[in-house]
């Protein structure tokens, strides 16, 4: 797990924003999502419907656009709020719970070696 605010990011010209933090050349996956009051990602995802969500091989950015969450990593809560940025390492169990009173809007980013196919000829 990485959590930084949005004015620690290196200033990248070339290639990504979180160039240095989430591995690969290119963000290739991702989306944003406005998220209702205590709404939780993730929840029975994992294998036979259990409350379990990771990633075996790559990181995965949670940026905070607006509002306030909970990012739950491995059953500890990590309050975020509007500016933050959260990396979630490999196999890491992770679940954003949007905040009651202000729910957030956030992006979920993905990087790798190729661009997304909707940026290839």
């Amino acid at each position: 797990m990485i959590k930084l605010r949005l004015h620690q990011l290196a200033d990248t010209r070339e290639g990504h924003f979180l160039a240095g933090f989430l591995e690969g050349a290119y963000l290739c996956q991702g989306g944003m999502g406005f998220k209702a009051p205590n709404a939780r990602t993730h929840s029975n995802d994992g294998p036979g419907g259990r409350d379990c969500h990771v990633h075996d091989d790559d990181c995965e950015a949670f940026v905070i656009l607006q509002g306030k969450a909970m990012m739950e990593l491995n059953g500890v809560m990590h309050p975020m709020v509007t500016g933050d940025v959260f990396i979630v390492e490999p196999g890491e169990d992770h679940h954003l719970i949007s905040d009651p009173a202000d729910p957030c809007i956030n992006l979920w980013l993905h990087a790798g070696p190729e661009r997304h196919p909707d940026q290839c000829d």
